[in-house]
């Protein structure tokens, strides 16, 4: 299937809607032509308001009582309303998720930073140790809150693998035993909630999970010592990036694998390689700001063979039940980005290279497609990971990802097999408590995230 074709074929499983949201929504994409991967924008926006009305649709027409098994192996109680939403996931050596939601990466400005105590104490005066300082209590407190709403799997803000990956200056790293014995007190909060699994009759639950998010920023860094796969700038950084010599590729390959290795001494479950949304292993993906001559340039083979040594390095180098997630970009949303059939390959690959679960990234953050804004339909983007799924690459799960706020729509997406998770983020900044409140058929309770 090529590009072209994607959304003819994927509109067969859907009918259009229309109300005034979707209409805005069509108005404003119309103006993007050149912003978009598909033929037209207009046939773009078709497959964003059929994906959202068969998404409501489905849920009604195909709401199913699906049996499962709690991790003792006594068969669940389907919930009520939302089967599939609480149903178990078992993800092998890694263990057992105990709801099909996990919550997504976001910088939230409690992951700490890495200035240096002595420059702290002299440029902010007083004792360091009375500065937030490198103290991540604030977010283990975070993190703990969503546990205990109910979330089985977390993601943490990106942390950068080295000084060139921050996402601005003096921004949170992992590349000391320092700085990964900060992070125990992260992975304790969250180790001590236990998750129940709903419908067991034992009342079985299982500790929540927390993965760190390792970003590499690229081009999109936010000082000086940027770096990207050629020499360019982005429109949303002032800094221009150098090229990353060959060397220097290879040397980042041993930067994410350090940072992998300390984050599991840490206490942490995987970590989630940041692949997507326009930072340094898209760039390197992409035709767009990748113009190398070496091994690492060209074909698709070479662009790829950065994140790939990456995910195969990390494997080989932490436990078989340390979870590595992979946050693929499945549309770029940007002028001569990766191609459907380069997304389907690179699946495939990282599935091979050890990857564990397959998260999806919707559009770079140069993009002029929103992707996010309330204008966007719920659940717009799921067929994305519909289409990964139907083409039969991959068997390890996918997750679906951006506007699903709400346990009805998070339903309908699994009830379709658009995917086998879905991920939420600020839904989860707007009320912790989403999960628990979904589990107690008190969804109207929820602070809606909009």
């Amino acid at each position: 299937m090529n590009r072209q074709s994607i959304p003819r074929a994927i509109l067969r499983h859907g009918r259009m809607a229309a109300n005034s949201r979707m209409t805005s929504y069509n108005s404003r994409l119309s103006s993007l032509a050149t912003a978009t991967p598909f033929s037209s924008p207009s046939s773009f926006c078709r497959k964003q308001m059929s994906s959202a009305s068969v998404l409501e649709d489905d849920y009604n027409d195909n709401h199913t009582t699906d049996h499962h098994f709690d991790t003792k192996g006594n068969q669940l109680d389907p919930h009520p309303l939302y089967p599939r939403l609480f149903s178990p996931l078992d993800l092998g050596p890694s263990g057992v998720l105990p709801n099909r939601a996990l919550m997504g990466s976001m910088h939230t400005g409690l992951e700490g930073h890495s200035i240096p105590k002595w420059i702290e104490r002299f440029a902010l005066g007083g004792d360091a140790s009375s500065q937030h300082d490198h103290n991540l209590e604030r977010m283990a407190a975070y993190f703990e809150a969503r546990a205990k709403g109910g979330m089985g799997i977390m993601v943490t803000g990106g942390i950068a693998p080295n000084r060139a990956g921050w996402v601005g200056a003096f921004a949170a790293k992992l590349t000391t035993t320092d700085e990964q014995n900060m992070h125990r007190v992260v992975t304790d909060a969250v180790h001590q909630v236990q998750v129940p699994i709903f419908g067991s009759p034992v009342n079985d639950s299982v500790a929540s999970k927390i993965c760190l998010q390792i970003l590499h920023t690229g081009r999109y860094a936010y000082h000086p010592f940027a770096v990207s796969a050629s020499a360019t700038k982005s429109p949303i950084s002032p800094f221009r990036a150098r090229e990353l010599s060959t060397s220097g590729v290879q040397t980042t390959v041993d930067d994410f694998t350090r940072t992998a290795v300390l984050a599991q001494n840490a206490g942490y479950d995987g970590v989630e390689v940041m692949g997507s949304e326009g930072y340094l292993l898209s760039q390197f993906l992409s035709p767009r700001t990748n113009m190398r001559k070496d091994m690492y340039g060209g074909s698709f083979a070479n662009r790829a063979r950065f994140p790939l040594d990456i995910v195969r390095s990390i494997r080989k180098a932490t436990s078989q039940d340390f979870i590595v997630i992979f946050r693929i970009s499945l549309l770029d949303l940007v002028d001569n980005g990766m191609s459907w059939e380069e997304s389907l390959e690179l699946a495939s690959l990282l599935e091979q290279a050890g990857v564990t679960i397959l998260n999806t990234g919707i559009g770079w953050h140069e993009s002029r497609v929103p992707t996010i804004a309330t204008s966007v339909p719920r659940g717009a983007f799921t067929f994305c990971t519909k289409t990964l799924r139907d083409a039969g690459v991959v068997s390890i799960p996918l997750i679906s990802t951006n506007r699903i706020n709400a346990p009805d729509t998070a339903e309908s997406i699994l009830q379709n097999e658009d995917s086998d998770m879905i991920s939420m983020a600020r839904p989860l900044l707007a009320d912790p408590n989403f999960m628990r409140k979904s589990m107690d058929q008190r969804s109207d309770h929820i602070n809606t995230c909009i």
